[in-house]
C-alpha cells in the first residue's frame, strides 16, 4: 500500500473507514502497513483496530485485522460490480417507484443502481426537474425532452460515479425539491440507511434534508444489515419501496415499528 501521509491528516472516523474498506479488499491487513499508508504511529492503528473490532467491523488477528465474511461492513462493490446483482427486483421497484412520481415535480435521484432503472423509466413525464450527482443517471436522463437535468457538482468519487464532497453538500442545501428517491446499502431497525462511505453519507443527508418527501428504493437483499455510517434513521423515511422477496417477518417487523412499505412484485414487469 502507497502511503498518503502527504495528504491533508484524515479525520480518526474517517481512516477507520479506508481501515475497513481495505481489509473487505485485501481479506487481511497488517499494522505496520496500515501506520506506514495512513502515516500514523502503529499504536494508534492498534487504537483503530480495537475500536472497529468492538463496533463489529473487524475481526483482530496476530498483527492486523480481517474483515468476518459475514458482515463486510465497509466493503462497497463498485458500479460495474453492483449492476447485475438482484436486477430483476431493482426494476420491479423502480416500476413502481413512478407510480410517485406527478408531471411537474423537482425530484432528486441518489446515485444507485436502482435509481438509475428509474431515470431509464421517467421518459413520458412533463415538465420534470431532476437533481442528481450520479454521472450515469444526468447522461440517461439528458435525451428526454421534457426533463430538467440539474447535476450537483463536487468531487468525483472513481470508480463509483458520482459526485461528493463539501460543495456537492453545499449546492444541494440551497434547493427545495418535492421528492427524494433514495438508495442505500444497507437497512436496520436499529441503525437505519446505512453506506461504506463517510462522503457519500454526507451528500445522502443532504438530499434528504431539502426534500418534502423522501422514498427509500431497497431490495430485500439489504434489509437486517449494518454498513459503517448512518445517514437516516427511520422516522427520516417517509415510504419504502422493495420487491416481493423480502421475509415476512421481516416486512411485519418493520411495519410494526411504523414503516409505511410498499411492495414491489417482480411478476408485474411488463
Amino acid at each position: 500500500m502507497q502511503s498518503i501521509s502527504s495528504q491533508e491528516p484524515l479525520f480518526a472516523e474517517e481512516r477507520r473507514s479506508e481501515i475497513v474498506r481495505l481489509a473487505a479488499l485485501k481479506g487481511k491487513v497488517l499494522v505496520p502497513e496500515l501506520a506506514e499508508y495512513f502515516g500514523v504511529s502503529a499504536a494508534t492503528i492498534r487504537g483503530d483496530l480495537r475500536e472497529l473490532e468492538q463496533s463489529g467491523f473487524v475481526r483482530r488477528t496476530h498483527g492486523g485485522a480481517m474483515v468476518q465474511d459475514v458482515f463486510r461492513a465497509g466493503f462497497e462493490p463498485d458500479h460495474k460490480g453492483k449492476v447485475v446483482r438482484q436486477s430483476g427486483q431493482k426494476r420491479a421497484i423502480a416500476l413502481k417507484a413512478l407510480e410517485f412520481v406527478e408531471d411537474g415535480d423537482i425530484l432528486i435521484l441518489d446515485t444507485g443502481t436502482t435509481t438509475l432503472e428509474m431515470a431509464r423509466l421517467l421518459a413520458g413525464r412533463r415538465n420534470v426537474t431532476v437533481v442528481v450527482n450520479d454521472l450515469e443517471i444526468a447522461a440517461c436522463l439528458e435525451a428526454c425532452d421534457d426533463i430538467t437535468v440539474v447535476l450537483i457538482g463536487g468531487s468525483l468519487r472513481k470508480q463509483f460515479q458520482c459526485t461528493v464532497g463539501p460543495f456537492a453538500v453545499d449546492l444541494l442545501s440551497e434547493l427545495n425539491v418535492d421528492k427524494a428517491f433514495m438508495a442505500t446499502n444497507s437497512l436496520s431497525l436499529e441503525k437505519g440507511c446505512t453506506t461504506p462511505d463517510i462522503a457519500q453519507a454526507e451528500v445522502k443527508k443532504a438530499m434528504i434534508g431539502v426534500s418534502a418527501q423522501t422514498i427509500l428504493l431497497c431490495d430485500s437483499s439489504k434489509w437486517e444489515r449494518n454498513a459503517f455510517v448512518q445517514f437516516a434513521p427511520l422516522p427520516l423515511l417517509d415510504l419504502i419501496i422493495t420487491d416481493s422477496l423480502i421475509d415476512p417477518d421481516i416486512h411485519d417487523k418493520y411495519t410494526g415499528f411504523g414503516c409505511e412499505i410498499v411492495i414491489a412484485d417482480a411478476g408485474e414487469e411488463r
